[in-house]
């Protein structure tokens, strides 16, 4: 590894343990490494690595829970002969050309390096703040293993996800484990909590509501909060998800001081036979045109970044449902990103995990 990676090593070089012998392994001075944990993206919009990426994430047996024998024919025969090409058009329409990237990747790097000045301010070198992704690169595991090399020998993961969801938070955690097995000498880990009703989340979800609503030609009528959806068996199985988010809307509207009659509450991003929890948002904002809200926002408030799902999803496919049923004006709330009262909200959260550490 090198040290351009990590700069607060710099001058901090690896050395023998004192008392120990001239041939005993060299260590690095002890640090503490803040690992963010986000989705994941493509390395390209070309079919073979869509398809990469496709099939690493719809294996997962926490996003499709289905038995491989009878799931994996279906995925990698049908599925993945099509869909890279579907989702490749997609990701090209939002595609960060300058970068060659995905916009979730520009992202969250973004807020890495935001978080990393925030924390420097607090613990100076003490600290490194690195991202990962669970899908695609940069991997987990080839994570884990740069902070080890640099000497922390306490890391803090974060996986960027507001709401505990098997397929979300809970796989960015698998992924993060399955890493710390396959090093000799593991650190110790602590694992932030999902943060949905946080009052500086919730605090930083109203601000980025106002400036829209403020910014907006014609005011909404109606604002909608779109989660991503899961099928509805996961919360009769014990998945929170569901309590989650609507409780981030009610305490959303709360710091607003709204009535229950200017939010509502939808999940997007159906996949597969099964039904998902509803009301689905491509559904409910068509209903609502032709029931005479001619107005409306829609906000993503379990994305923590800009991504697929809300650059493409919400702003043309949903988009267009609503218009297509009578709908007037949609105003597009864009997610937290690295907006600075987020920032500020997700490094309070991290040195409130790092009590005790640094």
């Amino acid at each position: 590894m090198t040290n351009a990676k990590f700069p607060a090593v710099e001058g901090a070089p690896a050395v023998c343990p004192a008392h120990a012998g001239k041939d005993h392994p060299k260590i690095r001075p002890a640090k503490v490494g803040v690992l963010i944990a986000n989705l994941g993206t493509p390395d390209s919009t070309d079919y073979w690595p869509m398809r990469r990426y496709l099939s690493e994430f719809l294996s997962d047996k926490r996003v499709v829970d289905y038995p491989s024998w009878k799931w994996q024919p279906i995925l990698q025969g049908i599925i993945l002969s099509r869909r890279p090409q579907k989702s490749g058009a997609a990701y090209r329409s939002i595609w960060n050309t300058e970068k060659n990237e995905s916009p979730l990747l520009t992202i969250t790097r973004d807020q890495t390096d935001a978080i990393r000045r925030s924390l420097e301010a607090v613990y100076g070198d003490q600290v490194l703040v690195d991202f990962c992704m669970r899908y695609g690169n940069p991997s987990t595991e080839s994570k884990v293993r740069e902070m080890v090399d640099a000497g922390c020998d306490k890391i803090l993961f974060f996986p960027l996800y507001p709401h505990y969801a098997g397929a979300t938070w809970a796989t960015a955690n698998d992924q993060f484990f399955r890493a710390l097995m396959k090093e000799k000498w593991q650190p110790s880990v602590r694992i932030v909590p999902p943060y949905f009703e946080d009052a500086s989340y919730i605090d930083a979800l109203a601000e980025s509501v106002e400036r829209a609503y403020a910014a907006a030609e014609v005011k909404p009528d109606l604002l909608v909060c779109s989660y991503h959806g899961v099928p509805e068996r996961y919360l009769q199985e014990g998945d929170p998800y569901h309590c989650q988010c609507q409780k981030t809307t009610r305490l959303l509207k709360e710091r607003l001081g709204w009535s229950d009659d200017k939010l509502i509450t939808t999940f997007q991003s159906k996949f597969g036979p099964e039904e998902w929890l509803k009301p689905y948002t491509v559904e409910e904002v068509a209903r609502q045109a032709k029931a005479g809200v001619k107005n409306i926002a829609v906000i993503a408030p379990a994305f923590s970044a800009d991504c697929i799902e809300t650059l493409e999803e919400i702003q043309e496919e949903i988009r267009e449902s609503f218009e297509h049923a009578g709908g007037e004006s949609f105003t597009y709330v864009p997610c937290l990103n690295a907006d600075e009262p987020h920032i500020a909200a997700l490094s309070g959260i991290i040195q409130s995990n790092l009590q005790g550490w640094a």
